[in-house]
């Protein structure tokens, strides 16, 4: 089983991840996981706070030599934006989790809140992510993602092989592949920004080369998409999952609805079509993986919304603390990481094994049966 947990607070010393169950041999190549990290911090719209923050990772544990060896690995994302002095804030915004999380805890503080429910956290998410994505990629699995829509400007076009739309979307300050649309978007961060607004959006994320037979039909918790949407729907400001048609297939009818199953010389079972985004009865096909996730605008507002003070009652206007317009394309790589990390849980728990040689050889005999 893997386990990952993450620490720390949006103005404390950093952020750690612990990730727990990753097997021994997989070569881990810290460089990679600042890439991550940096592509995170990208995105039009995007806050001052990442002009300040410069993400790199240093791995405390588990890694020697460039190899997992079996036991926690521990990585470790500093802030440069350390703040251990900042005064009480005592009037909540709408839409965080200030109000909740005070009452919960008996606060008077909604800071001791809103430190550890911020989006920096995602951070630590990120770093753990890239160490999973390393193991997957030596499974020939690659994970990608891309904006499908900002404030209700909806992409109109998009490349037609997965390379091609990695490369658009990676090129792009909204990460959307059609160039036409992004400029729309970008307008439309603009025009927010100048109201004191913020924007939501979509984000699609794919995963290619996963085989299929991962998770079960057999238990709920074990099946891979609810796994999955459990991971994205933790993230900040998600606020819905969907698979292949999603909430269009109940719309469709089903002689449209379903992929149709073909079987080939060399090649085995596969589908002509992906509407089921790559899952059916809880398990992987073997087709690409496709969800798509919506944001909700931020909830931290330059025109601040309507609040109460959590001492005096009195009406208030919510506080105005350091954010961003727009954090869709930056959700997008933490989706990413999210992904991995439930693919590779699933991998272990398919194809087991301590050491990197024993899973492959596990997945290398299973291959070969189901293309038998």
């Amino acid at each position: 089983m893997l386990r990952f947990y993450t620490a720390g607070e949006s103005h404390g010393k950093g952020l750690v991840a612990i990730l727990e169950g990753m097997p021994a041999g997989v070569p881990v190549r810290e460089e990679e996981i600042d890439a991550q990290l940096r592509r995170r911090q990208l995105g039009y719209g995007r806050g001052k706070r990442m002009a300040i923050e410069e993400d790199r990772v240093e791995i405390l544990s588990g890694v020697i030599r460039g190899e997992t060896t079996g036991a926690p690995i521990a990585l470790w994302v500093a802030n440069r934006d350390w703040r251990p002095d900042e005064p009480d804030i005592t009037r909540p915004r709408p839409g965080h989790a200030d109000l909740t999380g005070a009452l919960k805890y008996n606060f008077r503080d909604v800071r001791r809140v809103l430190e550890r429910a911020s989006a920096r956290e995602t951070a630590a998410r990120v770093a753990a992510g890239a160490v999973c994505r390393q193991f997957l990629e030596e499974f020939g699995i690659s994970i990608l993602s891309h904006v499908t829509e900002i404030g209700g400007v909806c992409v109109a076009r998009r490349p037609e092989g997965w390379d091609e739309l990695r490369a658009a979307a990676e090129s792009s300050e909204v990460r959307c592949a059609d160039p036409e649309s992004a400029r729309q978007m970008m307008a439309a961060i603009d025009a927010a920004r100048e109201r004191g607004d913020t924007l939501g959006g979509v984000v699609e994320v794919v995963a290619l080369g996963v085989p299929p037979g991962l998770g079960s039909y057999v238990h709920w918790d074990r099946k891979l998409d609810a796994r999955l949407a459990m991971a994205l729907m933790s993230i900040n400001a998600i606020k819905g999952v969907e698979f292949g048609l999603g909430f269009a297939a109940a719309r469709t009818p089903g002689t449209q609805a379903h992929d149709e199953i073909f079987w080939e010389e060399g090649v085995g079972f596969f589908r002509g079509t992906n509407r089921a985004g790559g899952i059916e009865g809880g398990m992987s096909t073997g087709e690409p993986i496709i969800v798509r996730i919506a944001m909700k605008p931020l909830s931290t507002l330059r025109r601040p919304l309507r609040s109460v003070d959590l001492v005096t009652k009195e009406p208030v206007e919510a506080v105005v603390v350091r954010s961003d317009v727009c954090a869709v394309p930056a959700a997008g790589v933490v989706a990413e990481a999210m992904v991995a990390i439930v693919l590779t849980d699933a991998m272990l728990e398919k194809f087991g094994g301590d050491h990197l040689h024993e899973i492959k050889r596990s997945y290398e005999t299973y291959r070969q049966r189901i293309k038998e």
